[in-house]
């Protein structure tokens, strides 16, 4: 019986640590969070996958979909025009509001860069373009059952 008990353990925990390699095994994230009735949205690109969900406003959705070699480049050289690595955040904190984070594993705009603290002024138009690149891969590919 004590057996039984150990290998479903190990199961049960094998299995859960699995879930959540989809949220760390990414090249590109887009991450959006927060507020008063919290949300939860997330876009995980690796290669040409893409995976996104979507929590929030008693809804509950996820997808799949691939993205085109032009459309990962055209990412990447927004990123780059908009000197993502460059991006300066704010460092006061500000709670209950939406958040946004991007993360870049790879190549030369690899940085991690939120929203939560604010951005700074002179990198505010910058982030903004780069927050609307990926609005723009969410509304071209998700059908919107929200």
């Amino acid at each position: 019986m004590k057996k039984l008990i150990v290998i479903l353990l190990l199961i049960m925990i094998t299995v859960s640590c699995n879930s959540q390699k989809a949220y760390s095994d990414f090249d590109i994230s887009y991450s959006k969070s927060g507020g008063y009735a919290p949300i939860y949205e997330n876009l995980l690109i690796k290669g040409n996958d893409v995976q996104y969900s979507f929590e929030g406003q008693q809804k509950k959705f996820k997808t799949t979909f691939k993205l085109s070699n032009e459309e990962i480049q055209n990412l990447n050289q927004i990123l780059t025009q908009n000197n993502f690595r460059h991006i300066v955040e704010d460092h006061k904190k500000i709670y209950d509001r939406i958040a946004v984070s991007i993360n870049v594993k790879n190549g030369e705009n690899s940085a991690n860069k939120t929203d939560a603290s604010m951005i700074l002024p002179q990198s505010k138009k910058n982030w903004d373009e780069i927050v609307n690149a990926f609005q723009d891969i969410i509304s071209k590919n998700v059908k919107n059952t929200q």
